[in-house]
């Protein structure tokens, strides 16, 4: 079937400063061609608007193959491995119930609404994380920045799923390789007694062994200082890690207190909301496409996966702390140790270990690889928006990030590479991400204005958000994410691994790696302002114009400014019309 399309009504070129609510674009007449034996016949369908047909730049943009795609995508993207050992462990750490009342309430005054405003702001000017501030260009740095917190979340966690093939490799045998101390790899401290095991400090158990002696060969290190070689069978799971997602990703998306501080960066690492997957993904959406349903499904969708694996994974707790007849906090931990240690020491329990053990590490396989593809789409998608002529070299360009993500993850496949691991954990999407989300709500509340959002949205989907979105948008959101990034840097503390204290250097190169990315914020608006052409007040009013009406700002059409004694860049409106700062 053969799909062609004709102009029906021809628009004035002017373009007004602001759109009035529900303006509709240029129309099209669709017609479907159906090839016959003896003919072509030809049926007129509806009208439709060429927005979701096309790139803003006037070239033809691929759209997912089919919803479901898009969906599957998303949630892959959401439901990860943060699901499975960050939230049960952050539940336990923080009492429990108690922690869901900050990360229920978290999820309803920013979460949900800031997973909306991504997708709708994706979806609207189908552009990557750094494209879509063509609607205000002083703000295109947070598109850099949450373009770098992907890229440097991509270096450690497509280590975690290496880590999860390694264990999958070994669960193919008769018996796991973490149920005895009799291998070559265990130390005189390794015991097999299970009543008293966790309360004796200088006994360690099959399962920890295994993995920071036989997998990580961690004894072999004395810190991040001494790291070592790669170590060959990490690093050919992690080569068949990256292989994976470059084919997945060369073609694009149609291959397929402290309490509160926690419960807000979960929010953020478990929605995705601030790594610019959901603005990729998104801008791939046709333009008619309900995102606001599909910010609800797949938000609620998320959630309640997290609460699911809570029930399972303290069930898990539960039994091994019976097990070693030790309270739960001696068991319970975050990050890999939840994974690869007490998970596949409770799998070993279980008739038929090994067929258990495999289902496991696949399930973690298939939750990496997701949301592993999503931050590197994030990345790519990003930057070939940004550099128009990276188009034609998307197989190149993919190549050249997934190499070279690979060659830096060799760092965390070494002796002492689960230091690294923590390093960048600890640092790589913390602080920085509260900070990149924040800056969006801005520029998207208070610079392009809510009223204005809102009538895109409408554009798309044929009715305004309500006033509660609104609300948290404009004010609510912004409001507790500064909050938010205030106390994260008021409470840091430094990384550690175990009993192992990270020297002050490896502390400081950390922060600098946190504040490489949220520089970009001011660092581009710097560079902007100063490349305009014009006065101040002219510079300002590019600066936070859209792209495609600058034209108006150059007729005096936007606005004039004054400079304020209250406030030194608080500009007021002398003539034209106002677009600014509505909503």
């Amino acid at each position: 079937m053969l799909r062609g399309r004709l102009p029906v009504t021809h628009m004035s070129s002017t373009i007004a400063p602001v759109k009035p609510s529900g303006t509709a674009g240029p129309k099209e007449v669709e017609l479907v061609l159906v090839k016959e034996q003896n003919g072509v016949q030809f049926t007129s369908s509806a009208l439709v608007s060429p927005s979701g047909q096309t790139h803003p730049s006037g070239e033809e943009r691929e759209t997912w193959g089919k919803k479901i795609d898009f969906l599957l995508s998303v949630i892959g993207f959401a439901v990860d491995l943060a699901n499975v050992w960050r939230f049960p462990y952050l539940c336990y750490k923080n009492g429990g119930g108690a922690f869901l009342v900050p990360y229920l309430f978290f999820m309803v005054i920013a979460g949900m609404p800031l997973f909306y405003m991504e997708l709708a702001l994706g979806q609207y000017n189908r552009e990557g994380a750094a494209g879509v501030w063509k609607i205000c260009p002083l703000f295109k740095g947070v598109g850099f920045t949450v373009i770098l917190i992907s890229l440097y979340v991509g270096f450690y966690y497509n280590v975690i799923i290496a880590w999860a093939l390694f264990y999958l490799f070994s669960s193919f045998s008769g018996e796991l390789p973490w149920i005895h101390c009799n291998n070559t790899w265990n130390s005189p401290n390794c015991s097999d007694l299970n009543s008293t095991l966790l309360n004796d400090t200088y006994k360690t158990t099959p399962a920890l062994e295994y993995f920071e002696r036989g997998v990580l060969h961690l004894h072999e290190s004395s810190g991040i200082d001494d790291l070592g070689l790669p170590r060959w069978q990490l690093t050919s799971c992690l080569a068949v890690v990256i292989v994976v997602l470059y084919f997945s990703l060369w073609k694009g998306v149609k291959t397929s207190g402290k309490v509160w501080i926690e419960a807000a960066t979960q929010i953020c690492f478990s929605l995705g909301v601030g790594f610019g997957v959901l603005i990729a993904f998104s801008s791939y959406n046709k333009f008619s496409n309900n995102c606001y349903r599909d910010a609800i499904i797949t938000s609620s969708i998320n959630s309640l996966t997290s609460f699911f694996s809570g029930f399972v994974i303290f069930s898990f707790l539960g039994y091994m702390s019976h097990k070693h007849n030790v309270a739960l906090d001696k068991v319970a931990t975050d990050g890999p140790g939840l994974v690869f240690i007490i998970y596949p020491e409770a799998i070993a329990t279980l008739p038929g270990s090994s067929v258990w053990a495999v289902i496991f590490f696949i399930m973690l396989l298939t939750l990496g690889i997701d949301s592993a593809m999503g931050g590197m789409e994030s990345v790519i998608t990003g930057l070939i928006d940004e550099f128009k002529f990276l188009h034609k070299h998307r197989e190149l360009f993919t190549l050249f990030i997934v190499v070279s993500t690979f060659l830096i993850s060799l760092s965390c496949v070494t002796n002492g590479g689960i230091y690294v691991f923590t390093l960048l954990d600890h640092f790589a999407a913390g602080t920085s991400i509260l900070f990149g989300v924040l800056i969006e709500a801005i520029g998207i509340a208070w610079f392009y204005g809510v009223d204005r959002f809102s009538d895109d949205i409408q554009e798309m989907i044929g009715q305004r958000p309500g006033l509660y979105w609104r609300l948290c948008w404009k004010f609510v959101s912004p409001c507790f994410l500064l909050f938010m990034v205030v106390v994260s840097f008021a409470t840091f503390n430094p990384p550690k691994y175990g009993s192992y204290y990270f020297p002050t250097w490896a502390t400081m190169v950390g922060w600098c790696l946190s504040i490489s990315s949220m520089i970009m914020v001011p660092l581009y608006a710097f560079y902007k302002f100063c490349s305009l052409p014009g006065s101040f007040c002219d510079k300002l009013a590019y600066a936070i114009t859209p792209e495609t009406e600058h034209h108006l700002v150059e007729r005096g059409e936007v606005r004039q400014f004054t400079v304020s004694v209250m406030a030194a860049f608080m500009c007021t409106a002398e003539q034209g019309r106002l677009h600014k700062f509505h909503g």
